[in-house]
C-alpha cells in the first residue's frame, strides 16, 4: 500500500473515532447529551366553586368549608413533594432505559439529565411519597407497579386486608406522559406539564335533633389503579374508602372527606355537550359512585345509609354533598341526583365487595 493511501485510512479511522456519535444508527445508544427538561403541576380543580355554590345555598355550611379547605390543603394544590422520572424505549417492547428519583418540593422544577441521545417516551409522576406534618415518611396509599415497561407501568391502591377497606389518599398525585427526541449536537429543552389523576368528596351531615350517638362511613365505586402508558384508569374490584372526619367547628355539622382515583363515567349517548368546564356532565340513571353512612342510636342499634351519586366524580374534582340526619339514624340527601336506600337495626359491619 502506497504511503499516501495508509495516511489517508488513519485520518479517516481518526475522524470516524471522534464523531462516532454521528455515525451510528438512529438509537445513537453510545452518545450520551446534556438534556434540560422543566417540570410544572397544573392543577385544574372545581373545589373554590363547588364550595361556592353550596353556600349560597345554605350559609350555615361555612364552618365545614372552611375546615375541608384546610383538610385538603395538601391534596387541592400545584406543588410536589417527590417526582420519579422514567425513560422507555420506543422501540421493541418499551423497557425501561433511564430512571430517576428527586425531592422536587415546589410547584415546578428544572432538571438536566445526562442521558443516550436517542428517541423515549417519558413517564412522570409526582407524591407518591406522602410526608407527616413533622416531614416524616408516612404510610404509602399508591404504589408505582410494573414500571419496567411502558405499556404496564401503573399506579395501584392494593387492598391488604380481609375487610376489602382503603385508607383515603393524603395527597394529590400528579402524572405526565411525553415523548422525546433527544438529538445529538442541538441544545434542547423539554416542558412536562402534570396533571392530578385522583380526586375528593366530601358528605356534610347536619345532625341538629338527631340524638345519634357516632357514624361511621365508607365510599365505595372508584377506580383502583391508573395506566400510566395510555392515561386510563382500571376497575378490577371495589374497595371501600375509609372516609375521614372533618374536624368542623360546629356543633351541628360532622363532615367525613374521601380522597382516591375517580369513579366510573357517564356512559356515551347521542348528546353531545361541548363545554369548556370539565366536570359538567349528564345525571347517570344508575348511581356511579355511593357513601355508606353507618349512624349508632343512643341505644346501640345502628342505621345504615347507601347514598348513591349519579354524577361522575372526575380527576381533579371535588363534589360536596349535603344531608340531614334524622331521629332514628336515616340520612336524606339535599342533593336531586343522590339517591338514598335505608336499613334500619343494620348489624353487620362494613366491608363487602361491591360487584362492577
Amino acid at each position: 500500500m502506497k504511503r499516501s493511501s495508509l495516511t489517508y485510512w488513519i485520518i479517516a479511522i481518526l475522524a470516524a473515532a471522534v464523531t462516532g456519535c454521528c455515525l451510528v444508527d438512529d438509537d445513537m445508544r453510545d452518545c450520551d447529551r446534556d438534556c434540560h427538561i422543566d417540570y410544572e403541576l397544573r392543577l385544574i380543580t372545581n373545589m373554590t366553586t363547588e364550595l361556592q355554590t353550596q353556600l349560597s345555598t345554605q350559609m350555615e355550611l361555612t364552618p365545614v368549608a372552611t375546615a375541608l379547605q384546610d383538610h385538603l390543603k395538601k391534596v387541592f394544590t400545584d406543588y410536589a413533594h417527590d417526582v420519579d422520572l422514567s425513560f422507555y424505549d420506543v422501540k421493541e417492547d418499551s423497557v425501561i432505559l433511564h430512571k430517576e428519583e428527586h425531592i422536587m418540593d415546589a410547584n415546578q422544577s428544572s432538571y438536566t439529565l445526562y442521558i443516550p441521545v436517542r428517541r423515549y417516551m417519558h413517564v412522570a409522576v409526582a407524591n407518591l411519597q406522602p410526608t407527616n406534618p413533622d416531614g416524616t415518611p408516612a404510610p404509602r396509599e399508591v404504589f408505582l407497579l410494573g414500571d419496567e415497561k411502558c405499556h404496564t407501568s401503573h399506579l395501584e391502591q392494593p387492598v391488604n386486608n380481609v375487610q376489602n377497606v382503603i385508607p383515603s389518599h393524603t395527597t394529590g398525585i400528579f402524572s405526565a406522559r411525553l415523548p422525546m427526541d433527544i438529538k445529538e449536537g442541538i441544545d434542547q429543552q423539554f416542558d412536562v406539564k402534570l396533571y392530578m389523576v385522583n380526586c375528593a368528596s366530601a358528605v356534610a351531615l347536619d345532625t341538629l335533633g338527631s340524638g345519634i350517638k357516632s357514624i361511621e362511613v365508607y365510599s365505595s365505586g372508584y377506580a383502583n389503579g391508573f395506566n400510566l402508558a395510555d392515561s386510563t384508569y382500571y376497575y378490577k374490584f371495589n374497595p371501600q374508602v375509609s372516609a375521614k372526619e372533618v374536624n368542623v367547628a360546629d356543633g351541628r355539622f360532622v363532615c367525613f372527606c374521601t380522597v382516591n382515583f375517580p369513579s366510573r363515567d357517564v356512559e356515551s349517548t347521542k348528546t353531545v355537550i361541548d363545554t369548556d368546564d370539565p366536570y359538567v356532565s349528564d345525571v347517570a340513571e344508575e348511581a356511579l359512585w355511593q357513601y355508606m353512612i353507618y349512624a349508632t342510636l343512643a341505644d346501640g342499634s345502628v342505621t345504615e345509609t347507601v347514598l348513591g351519586v349519579k354524577l361522575p366524580l372526575r380527576a381533579g374534582q371535588f363534589k360536596l354533598i349535603r344531608a340531614k340526619v334524622e331521629a332514628d339514624g336515616s340520612v336524606v340527601p339535599r342533593e336531586a341526583y343522590v339517591g338514598a336506600s335505608v336499613c334500619l337495626q343494620w348489624n353487620e359491619r362494613p366491608g363487602w365487595d361491591i360487584e362492577f
